[in-house]
């Protein structure tokens, strides 16, 4: 199912800068030394994709932080590592390049799904254009890239007047609590900032891009309803019981909420009965009843995906609204998650910084780019700079599939072609 798209973007690849080039000296400059370094982000690639940084790996993530953040200083950075103690995780990559000009922010992570035991461990070269590895698209390329743009903008003498700033998380994968507080630094980062970029590999095709990612939250319904004979029910002294009043409130959910364009509402555990406990994780729930007995609790948790504030907060007040009319003798309540990832709307900057990644693929001799459709693109830490940067993408790191399980992928000759387009993006947003 892959190649015949692998083909496609085979016969698409710039073989060089093009003879009759839009490209400045400088940028042409810049071109020309992401490819001089090109042996070298593979064999960063290697090296960081073989040091395993899942989660909770503590120090397999500070490990691969030190190495991001080594090549980092040698460019003149000024780092720093945010600990992770106060939100329970290993901590942040911080890097700061100050100058004059508009301030441009970079976002990536440092861990990986791939926690100490797993056994998919290390970087494997399947053939001269592929390799497979634990994070290498998600998102150790996308780190990659960050490093070696930057790079090749030092290498030709643009990056002194660039006002630069990365974040590399170590928690995108299982954010810490308070997520707030594991968030903070990089809302800091992102005041006064004209544009972020995420490198996140997004839909996996390098001729798109996320300019809209929907957020992400949690809800949970409890019903009640009197406890008695099963005979009863219906009547006055029993009512409808918990089962029917929750059965009510989520076909009302379906019916009235479900034609929405990029709402989404999934009732993920649902569980009734006479007696019934969830345990400390949110993802098992014990119950007990009998046939002849009116269930007196119900338990629903589920996960809601919307595109913007507005959408999230509308769609709250319809489902309080729904909970609130109750069947006789029952009651209920719904709460949503505070610590959710927010949703990253789609804006007139987002898509004009998607304009000039469009122009920059096109000027160096490779494909168009669109806007990914916002229903595929899941919640990420770009999210949480919404709000306060104008020009917003996402989806912009190292292409391939099959991430997140012990086939992901990377498509190495889209390397080269990705960290050129980062490259030129972030010098023409000097401007």
């Amino acid at each position: 199912m892959r190649l015949p798209r692998l083909l496609v973007l085979a016969a698409l690849l710039p073989a060089a800068v093009p003879a009759q080039s839009s490209l400045t000296p400088t940028e042409q400059t810049i071109v020309r030394a992401v490819d001089v370094r090109n042996a070298d982000a593979l064999a960063l690639l290697e090296r960081v994709v073989n040091i395993n940084s899942g989660t909770h790996n503590f120090a397999g993530v500070r490990a691969v932080g030190d190495v991001f953040r080594a090549r980092l200083d040698a460019l003149g950075f000024t780092t720093r590592w945010v600990d992770g103690a106060p939100f329970g995780r290993a901590g942040h990559l911080v890097a700061e390049h100050p100058a004059k000009g508009r301030k441009i922010l970079l976002i990536g992570h440092l861990d990986t799904v791939f926690e100490r035991s797993s056994r998919f461990r290390k970087f494997e070269r399947l053939d001269d254009s592929t390799a497979r590895g634990p994070g290498i698209i998600d998102m150790k390329g996308g780190d990659v890239i960050i490093v070696q743009a930057l790079a090749a903008l030092k290498d030709a003498g643009a990056l002194d007047s660039l006002n630069v700033v990365v974040v590399m998380n170590g928690d995108e994968e299982d954010g810490g609590h308070p997520l707030d507080e594991a968030r903070r630094a990089l809302a800091d980062a992102a005041h006064g900032a004209a544009a972020a970029i995420g490198f996140e590999d997004g839909a996996g095709d390098p001729r798109s891009a996320v300019v809209s990612r929907r957020g992400a939250t949690t809800w949970t319904l409890r019903a009640t309803g009197n406890a008695g004979h099963a005979s009863q029910i219906f009547g006055k002294e029993i009512g409808a019981g918990a089962v029917f009043e929750a059965s009510r409130i989520l076909h009302q959910f379906y019916t009235t909420l479900s034609g929405e364009r990029l709402l989404a509402f999934s009732p993920g555990l649902i569980a009734g009965g006479s007696e019934l406990k969830l345990d400390s994780s949110g993802t098992e729930a014990s119950v007990a009843g009998k046939t002849n007995v009116v269930a007196g609790e119900v338990l629903v948790t589920g996960d809601m995906r919307t595109v913007s504030p507005e959408q999230l907060e509308r769609t709250q007040r319809a489902m309080r609204a729904i909970v609130a009319k109750h069947l006789p003798g029952t009651s209920a309540e719904i709460t949503f998650d505070r610590e959710s990832y927010p949703p990253m709307a789609p804006s007139a900057g987002n898509r004009r910084l998607l304009a000039m990644y469009d122009r920059a693929s096109r000027d160096i001799g490779a494909f168009p780019m669109t806007a990914v459709d916002p229903a595929k693109a899941g919640a990420a830490d770009i999210a949480f700079v919404a709000a306060l940067v104008p020009m917003k993408i996402d989806g912009v790191g190292l292409s391939g599939h099959d991430d997140h399980s012990d086939k992901e992928t990377a498509d190495l000759r889209m390397l080269p072609v990705q960290t050129k387009r980062a490259a030129l993006v972030i010098y023409r947003l000097r401007r």
